[in-house]
């Protein structure tokens, strides 16, 4: 199988951030048989793109680009009560959201209108609103790229889930994610707990137990006003993870800034809110160039028009420098920087 590769590809419509940045090599997987001979092609560094909506391209990139484009859902399982659904990595992650959905499957409303691929919702272990995706994924269908892409199916537990993390991340560049395996229920068992749901429920006027469906439009809804569209807006979504720190960091933290918001993190650690110590330290709305950090979230960082990679970067330093002067606490970048 003969694989096309074009030369100094702009790789501004593929990050969302718009950053003006350029491949190199750059390619397409858009049918898993074609892996073995793009792999055999491959020659120095590589990157896997999907969505580019975790990313931030400080420089053009010197390798091959390949864009994950691997498409197809299918229903593995269904014992009546939940069904065992499968999604190649290239999917629309919320459009593969919205399909679930309108097939009465629940689990993942609450991850809804989050950007990027079917792929990378592992990788990083997407979370939003008391969710993260790890507590529907069954297994990780993978190309193992230092064994020539031999297929493998890792378990959840094998995984290595945590807050925005997996082994995915820990052992980057060894597993090509090629496709997910999701648990979802028949039967809602939603989570309106955390954030502004339940008030937008209320506004959207609904009571009692909401269905799936109704959860999912309130965070839509929630994400909207709050988010820019990277359409609109260069963006990759919250820049900066929430900090975890220690109950004793947390008690000092609290004693000098009673309303800093903060949640369990488990036995002796507490999670802090990184946009309300951005917001606080006074860098809501702060733009520099075209690289500012947006105006209704903080924890957003966003590309006006012509801000460079490296002009992005500098900013995020700005921003973690200022919150560990001021707080003690440092923050870490979500999207991947090369």
């Amino acid at each position: 199988m003969t694989i096309t590769f074009q030369q100094h590809v702009s790789l501004q419509a593929f990050n969302t951030f718009g950053i003006a940045a350029s491949a190199h090599r750059y390619t397409q997987l858009q049918q898993l048989d074609q892996l073995p001979a793009l792999l055999a092609e491959l020659d120095g560094p590589v990157l896997w793109l999907g969505g580019g909506s975790n990313l931030l391209l400080r420089d053009d990139y010197p390798g091959t680009v390949v864009r994950i484009l691997l498409k197809g859902i299918r229903l593995l399982a269904d014992d009546g009560d939940s069904v065992i659904v499968e999604a190649a990595a290239g999917e629309n992650w919320h459009d593969f959201v919205c399909h679930t959905l309108q097939q009465g499957w629940c689990g993942l409303e609450n991850l809804s209108l989050i950007p990027g691929t079917v792929g990378a919702s592992p990788i990083q272990n997407i979370g939003a609103y008391g969710v993260e995706v790890k507590d529907c994924i069954t297994e990780v269908v993978c190309a193992d790229l230092q064994h020539g892409g031999a297929a493998v199916t890792l378990a959840n537990a094998d995984c290595r889930f945590a807050y925005r993390d997996s082994v995915f991340k820990q052992h980057a560049g060894r597993y090509l994610v090629t496709a997910v395996r999701f648990r979802l229920s028949r039967h809602a068992h939603s989570k309106t707990g955390y954030g502004d749901i339940a008030q937008q429920l209320q506004a959207m006027g609904i009571s009692g137990t909401p269905t799936a469906q109704e959860v999912s439009r309130a965070v839509i809804a929630i994400r909207q006003s709050k988010l820019p569209d990277p359409a609109q807006l260069g963006n990759a979504g919250s820049f900066f993870k929430n900090p975890i720190v220690d109950s004793e960091q947390a008690a000092a933290l609290l004693a000098r800034f009673p309303a800093l918001p903060h949640y369990p993190a488990g036995e002796g650690k507490v999670k802090l809110a990184a946009g309300w110590l951005i917001d606080q330290a006074g860098l809501k709305g702060y733009r520099d160039g075209d690289a500012g950090v947006h105006a209704k979230q903080a924890l957003v960082l966003v590309n006006y028009g012509h801000a460079s990679g490296r002009q992005i970067a500098a900013l995020a330093a700005k921003v973690q420098a200022t919150v560990l002067a001021r707080y003690g606490v440092a923050l870490e970048a979500e999207p991947i920087m090369l």
